[in-house]
């Protein structure tokens, strides 16, 4: 019996290993949910070329998600006066970083015994996900922008 309270099959770790080393451009994302009756995760949705808000904004009010994005690391610099600048991120040899971020997706009107099951395999999908970077949204799409990604990206 496993020590663990939800489960991640097989076909899911499938999915995040090829999520993980796809070579796509623009802003992509892998949404798993957890499954109450079964205590399993499963694919919710896949995202492809859409930005962060539109991912935000297809994302369930109703339901914590684990979210992983893949995104172009982009730094903002402040130009004179209050506008900003927004930069690509290259590395010296000329490429660009896509780094994977987990948002943990927990909006306020979702059920407690599904926050209770999803806050309780958190840090177990964390570290399957292979991801070092966590961004906690708990206020909905209006928290999950590409401002609030590219400052914990680039540790701010």
């Amino acid at each position: 019996m496993s020590a663990r309270t939800v489960d991640i099959p097989q076909s899911v770790l499938e999915d995040l290993k090829n999520f993980r080393f796809k070579n796509a451009k623009g802003t992509t994302a892998i949404s798993i949910k957890i499954v109450k009756s079964s205590l399993t995760m499963a694919v919710d949705e896949e995202f492809e070329d859409q930005s962060i808000e539109e991912i935000a904004e297809e994302l369930p009010e109703s339901g914590p998600r684990y979210v992983l994005i893949s995104h172009e690391l982009v730094s903002c610099v402040k130009l004179s006066g209050a506008s900003f600048t927004h930069t690509s991120q290259k590395h010296p040899d000329g490429r660009i970083s896509y780094p994977i971020i987990l948002i943990n997706w927990a909006p306020p009107s979702s059920p407690i015994g599904l926050m209770t099951l999803h806050a309780s395999a958190l840090s177990y999908f964390h570290q399957v996900s292979e991801v070092s970077k966590v961004l906690e949204v708990r206020d909905g799409a209006e928290g999950l922008t590409t401002q609030a990604v590219n400052e914990k990206l680039l540790g701010n």
